[in-house]
């Protein structure tokens, strides 16, 4: 190594090749947002790390699979989501997804104070719920797009589904959103 960072794709093809420390950095570059589609998946954080070691081992063992130039972000999260979604069907079992606002642990920002807190908590469990009464295939957008700040075509990869649909299942969730919430405040969103 000359002592520049390596870009993805040397990365995936030292992986391909065996070298666990590219594939270590593909990790971490990655462990963030795979442990958030984890989450909104098997809704527990414990269960959500779990999970998402488990993908990781299985996308390492798949590495031999992963086409050369193809966008590993949304390949590797597709291993997250598939492995969560296996996990919930073993378990069948659901806990309410509780999504703490500023609880990106990187975040370097002050801490809230204990009363907006409290309110950001009870916004977010309100918005969850709201969201969680959406048909499962708006649902999904919702969360790829807005909760994860995934791309259209990255939750496109990772649903499976095509980049058009997912533009409109994200109009329609936000239409039935809007309305369900004005409903609740009597007021414009």
């Amino acid at each position: 190594m000359e002592g520049r960072p390596l870009d993805e794709q040397e990365l995936i093809a030292r992986a391909q090749n065996g070298e666990t420390r590219a594939f270590e950095q593909l990790v971490r570059s990655h462990q963030g947002i795979a442990l958030r589609v984890a989450y909104l998946v098997v809704r527990s954080h414990a269960e959500a790390e779990d999970v998402t070691q488990e993908a990781f081992i299985k996308a390492y063992q798949a590495m031999d699979g992963f086409r050369p130039k193809a966008p590993f972000r949304p390949w590797l999260l597709r291993i997250v989501r598939n492995t969560a979604l296996n996990r919930v069907r073993g378990a069948k079992r659901r806990e309410s997804l509780v999504l703490r606002a500023g609880s990106d642990p990187v975040s370097g920002d002050a801490a809230p104070s204990p009363e907006t807190a409290v309110l950001n908590e009870e916004q977010a469990r309100r918005l969850v719920a709201v969201i969680d009464e959406l048909p499962g295939r708006y649902r999904d957008v919702i969360m790829h797009r807005y909760l994860l700040d995934l791309s259209v075509e990255e939750t496109s990869a990772l649903l499976g589904i095509s980049p058009g649909t997912v533009k409109s299942r994200t109009a329609r969730a936000l239409d039935r959103l809007r309305s369900r919430l004005e409903g609740e405040f009597g007021e414009p969103v």
